[in-house]
């Protein structure tokens, strides 16, 4: 009864919320508390199934190492590849997945992943590595654990565009290395709360002055001209792609300074 009701034709801005205002809306949408409600379901699982602690804490581990790799190939290959808008029936996918992130940074409700998407997502990567690792038990314990992280992930995103500046260091270096991606050269730093994938694979930078702003840091590459041979997402969107988040000035500077690791 009354389940999701905060959210229910309500739009948020971030940057406008304090960090207060955040944890009641973080705590209150319906797919963080799906999420917390798996965990608890696949916690009982891992009792359930238990024989033992060593395959469970290793599925769990596993899991924890595994989730930023997993996280930047889907961010780069599948969020930012250019082949879901192509097709008329991924089309709308994409939109709500990742363009309408980019679009507008700071909307909340578009920030949040879609259960639909994450959790069958989250359980293809994370139940053939825990049943490998540790049977039944270790697939319940990883699944859980990928579902955790997801929430973690989600809250540390959310603090990345929150109008709000973190006292700690290192959120401070994973929010402005963020907000570079967003608001600079949307190909690098794919991470969230890792960015070693990006320093492995080549997309890391340190700061606007490491490689010229991009033109489709807010359009993913769906400018006007893709969206006359590919309109389905400007169809959905009811208005042609935005070159630049809503209010935001002609020229918009970039942060220039990532605090030290």
């Amino acid at each position: 009864m009354g389940w999701g009701k905060p959210w229910r034709g309500r739009s948020y801005d971030l940057g406008k919320m304090t960090l207060g205002d955040l944890w009641k809306a973080y705590l209150t949408y319906p797919a963080i508390q799906i999420y917390a409600a798996l965990a608890v379901a696949c916690a009982v699982a891992a009792a359930q199934w238990f024989s033992g602690w060593t395959g469970i804490v290793l599925a769990a581990l596993a899991t924890c190492v595994v989730y930023p790799f997993a996280w930047y190939l889907i961010h780069r290959y599948i969020l930012h590849g250019r082949w879901l808008y192509r097709m008329r029936w991924s089309a709308g996918l994409w939109k709500r997945i990742h363009f309408d992130h980019h679009q507008d940074p700071h909307l909340l409700e578009v920030l949040f992943g879609a259960p639909y998407n994450t959790v069958p997502t989250i359980a293809v990567i994370t139940l053939p590595i825990g049943y490998a690792i540790g049977g039944p038990a270790g697939a319940a314990s990883a699944f859980g654990m990928g579902l955790v992280t997801t929430c973690v992930y989600e809250f540390f995103h959310c603090i990345q565009h929150l109008n709000y500046k973190p006292r700690n260091r290192w959120v401070q270096y994973l929010k402005q290395t963020h907000l570079l991606h967003h608001f600079h050269h949307e190909d690098g730093n794919l991470g969230i709360v890792s960015f070693l994938p990006d320093r492995l694979f080549g997309t890391y930078y340190a700061d606007a002055k490491s490689r010229p702003r991009s033109p489709y840091v807010f359009n993913l590459g769906y400018d006007l001209e893709e969206a006359r041979r590919y309109p389905w997402v400007m169809q959905r969107t009811g208005a042609p792609p935005r070159d630049r988040p809503p209010g935001a000035p002609t020229a918009r500077r970039e942060p220039a300074k990532v605090a030290p690791q």
